[in-house]
C-alpha cells in the first residue's frame, strides 16, 4: 500500500461548481479519468450497472475512471465536481487497485477543500456541463496542459488538497483481490510494473517457482483467464489510455507497449475494443 501511494500523483483537469435545474441529464458517459463530486443541494441520480444511486446533500460520491454512467436531474441541483487522472506513464495505479465506496458521509472540512480547489484553479473550471464538450482527445489534451502550466504552489497544494479527499474514500475502501494466491498475485504485480515490456510466460513461471505449465494451470483457475490473455487485456486497456490523451501516432503505441507487429496489435485491439486504435482515438475528437 505504501508503495503504491508513494506511485499516486492524481492530476487535476477540472474542478468547479455546477448549477442545474432539471438540466444535468447524460447517458452512457465513460471517461478517462476518476470523478469526485460534492452536493450542497438538491438532489439527483446516477445510473450505474448496479443500479441507480441518488445524489444527496452533504455526501461525497466517486465515480471511477471507465465507468459507464448517466445523470438523472429533474429538478434544482447544485454540487461541486473534481475531475481527476493518473498519467498513463504510471506503472501501477492506486486508484484501480482499490475497490471504491461510492457514496461516503462528507467530513466536516471538504467544503472548504473543494473551495479552496476551487480558489487556486479557477481557469479549470467547466464551461459546459454537457460531456461532449470535454470529455474528448482536444479537450483532454488541453487540461492536460494547462495542469502542466500552473505555478508549483498550486499544484502542491492542490494535490495535498486531492489527497485528503480521497484518504476519505481510503478509509472505507477495499483492496481488490484477483487471486489468493500468492503466487499468481506476485505474477500480477509483475505483469502491471513490466506493462511496457516484453513479458515472458517462462519468467513469470520462474518468478512463481512453477513449471510453465504449473503455472498456466494454476493462473487460469485463480482468474479465470490464460496469463497471455490477461497480459494482452493489460496492454489494451493501457493502449486505450494513451491513445485519447496522448497524440503518440497509433504504430507508435503498439511498439511501446512492446508489440512488434503492429498487425497482431490491431487485430488483438479491435477484438477488444470492437474498433480499431484509429477508430477508438477518432470517438473521442
Amino acid at each position: 500500500m505504501a508503495l503504491l501511494v508513494d506511485k499516486l500523483h492524481p492530476l487535476v483537469l477540472n474542478v468547479g461548481l455546477a448549477v442545474h435545474n432539471a438540466d444535468w441529464n447524460w447517458k452512457n458517459v465513460n471517461s478517462p479519468f476518476t470523478r469526485l463530486y460534492y452536493i450542497t443541494e438538491g438532489t439527483a441520480q446516477i445510473q450505474l450497472s448496479g443500479g441507480i444511486q441518488i445524489l444527496k446533500p452533504n455526501y461525497l460520491y466517486f465515480i471511477p475512471a471507465f465507468t459507464i454512467h448517466s445523470y438523472i436531474c429533474n429538478s434544482y441541483f447544485c454540487h461541486y465536481y473534481l475531475h481527476i487522472y493518473e498519467e498513463h506513464q504510471s506503472d501501477t495505479n492506486l486508484l484501480d487497485e482499490w475497490e471504491f465506496p461510492v457514496e461516503i458521509p462528507a467530513g466536516d472540512l471538504d467544503l472548504a477543500l473543494f473551495q479552496r480547489l476551487c480558489a487556486i484553479n479557477p481557469h479549470m473550471s467547466l464551461p459546459k456541463s454537457d460531456p461532449t464538450s470535454y470529455d474528448n482527445n482536444s479537450i483532454l489534451m488541453q487540461n492536460l496542459l494547462k495542469n502542466k502550466q500552473r505555478a508549483l504552489c498550486d499544484k502542491v497544494e492542490s494535490r495535498g488538497i486531492v489527497y485528503q479527499l480521497l484518504a476519505h474514500f481510503l478509509t472505507r475502501a477495499q483492496a481488490k483481490m484477483e487471486t489468493k494466491d500468492n503466487r499468481i498475485e506476485k505474477a500480477i504485480l509483475y505483469i502491471r510494473k513490466h506493462i511496457y515490456e516484453t513479458i515472458d510466460l517462462t519468467t513469470l513461471a520462474e518468478n512463481s517457482c512453477l513449471s510453465k505449465d504449473h503455472f498456466i494451470r494454476l493462473f487460469k483457475k485463480e482468474t479465470g483467464i490464460t496469463p497471455l490473455k490477461y497480459i494482452n487485456q493489460k496492454k489494451i486497456e493501457k493502449a486505450q489510455l494513451i491513445l485519447i490523451t496522448d497524440e503518440t501516432p497509433v504504430k507508435n503505441v503498439a511498439f511501446s507497449l512492446s508489440y512488434g507487429d503492429y498487425s497482431y496489435f490491431n487485430r488483438l485491439f479491435k477484438k477488444t475494443t470492437r474498433l480499431t486504435p484509429q477508430e477508438y482515438r477518432n470517438s473521442y475528437h
